[in-house]
């Protein structure tokens, strides 16, 4: 289908259970961890099981922009060809609202000569980027970011000089992962540490980077808690497999629970190692799901959790989710008002917290519901969910899902979900 032609999709209920074979794809986190770790690496990487999205096209074309080389071989496999060094691009670089690449280039770029502008669009330009920007300046990196978001600029002098940065990595543990990877290939060891004693949402995605980080040759260790000690080993090119993506499997796996589904896929799933893994045991409660669902180790499944606990049930308190707030839009205010779309009163938030008035009477009834996605992918193929159990759940901006998972509706109807242009 082509989704570019459809302003808004209407989902049809499913009448029976959902079954088919469906090919996740690529992770998003992984295939960019790849591509720049591949990019600071000499030689030759074969990058197999890649993303192919939005935010991925972005960090490609920016690395392009650097002097990196990269050679499609098909959809899923490319080779990165690098010198193992960044040059200057001519221009900025434009990073749509691709948060991983945005963060992680700011620190990267520091090994380029010369003046560096990391960009990104309108929503971009709403996310905070200070706490890094601050680490990278005690790191001996001149840079700055006047409004504490995106554009910034880095007068890059081919490397750093410290060999010791404190983060605030509160809002987002991006900013770990940019400081990982930039430190292998500092000229000494640097210990990265968390400022306080700070407990940090998302802490496996850091496990993500090191593991990437050491597949291509780093070596990192945990002295402590909260600290991590990177030696200066630089990057050495390496093949490397890139796993499906998690984040785009939970919606499957709450598809595929709502309708007594049977959905099967290129691997085992449960072998995963992303954090919105994890999900996975708490979607397969439904319809009795926890009464309370701590969502700071699995940030981005929430949305899939929260649609889900629409129809549990009882109700659900989503806690540890205040990141959500600055993503790719405030996910907590968004989730709420779409819940609250399909009946007053579904949802409401409570600080920082989430809480899912459960309506198990939902499923077989009808709506006058058009979601507003915020132009946020997660928004809308969660929403999507509330579809496959009740008439009337229309998606407004549906082809924003291109961010991660560009096939998502060609997905559902291959597994026997209709979708139509809306009478409004």
């Amino acid at each position: 289908m082509n989704i570019d032609a459809f302003p808004q999709l209407e989902i049809v209920p499913v009448n029976g259970p959902l079954k088919g074979r469906v090919v996740l794809p690529g992770s998003k986190s992984l295939t960019n961890r790849a591509f720049l770790v591949a990019a600071l690496a000499k030689g030759d990487s074969r990058l197999s099981g890649v993303l192919s999205s939005d935010d991925t096209v972005y960090m490609a074309a920016a690395l392009r922009d650097m002097g990196v080389g990269i050679d499609s071989e098909d959809e899923t496999t490319l080779t990165v060809r690098s010198s193992g060094k960044l040059k200057a691009p001519a221009k900025p670089l434009f990073l749509g609202n691709a948060g991983t690449a945005t963060r992680f280039l700011t620190a990267a770029v520091a090994l380029a000569d010369g003046e560096v502008v990391v960009d990104g669009d309108e929503h971009m330009r709403k996310r905070p980027i200070g706490p890094l920007v601050e680490a990278l300046t005690r790191l001996g990196v001149e840079v700055s970011a006047p409004t504490g978001c995106p554009p910034v600029t880095v007068r890059a002098r081919g490397g750093f000089s410290g060999d010791v940065v404190e983060i605030d990595a509160n809002l987002s543990s991006q900013y770990v992962s940019a400081l990982l990877i930039l430190a292998a290939c500092g000229e000494k060891p640097v210990e990265v540490r968390l400022r306080g004693d700070q407990a940090i949402g998302g802490r496996g995605y850091i496990d993500l980077t090191t593991r990437c980080m050491e597949a291509f040759g780093a070596k990192v260790s945990m002295p402590q808690p909260g600290v991590w000690r990177v030696e200066p080993t630089g990057y050495a090119a390496a093949d490397y497999l890139v796993e499906p993506d998690a984040s785009s499997c939970t919606y499957l796996w709450a598809a595929e629970v709502l309708t007594a589904g049977e959905i099967t896929f290129q691997m085992d799933t449960t072998a995963l190692t992303q954090p919105d893994a994890k999900s996975r045991d708490v979607i397969m409660t439904w319809p009795n799901m926890p009464a309370v669902i701590d969502g700071s180790q699995m940030q981005d499944a929430v949305p899939t959790l929260a649609v889900l606990a629409a129809f549990n049930n009882t109700p659900v308190r989503f806690v540890g989710i205040a990141n959500l707030r600055v993503k790719e839009c405030d996910r907590v205010s968004a989730l709420s008002q779409g819940l609250n779309a399909i009946r007053e009163g579904l949802a409401h938030e409570e600080g920082d917290d989430l809480i899912v008035h459960a309506d198990p009477g939902l499923i077989g009834a009808t709506t006058k519901a058009v979601i507003d996605t915020h132009n946020d992918h997660r928004i809308a193929m969660c929403f999507a969910l509330a579809g496959l159990m009740m008439s009337g759940v229309v998606i407004d901006n549906p082809k924003c899902v291109s961010k991660t998972f560009p096939g998502y509706w060609d997905v559902l109807e291959s597994l026997g979900v209709g979708l139509k242009l809306p009478v409004l």
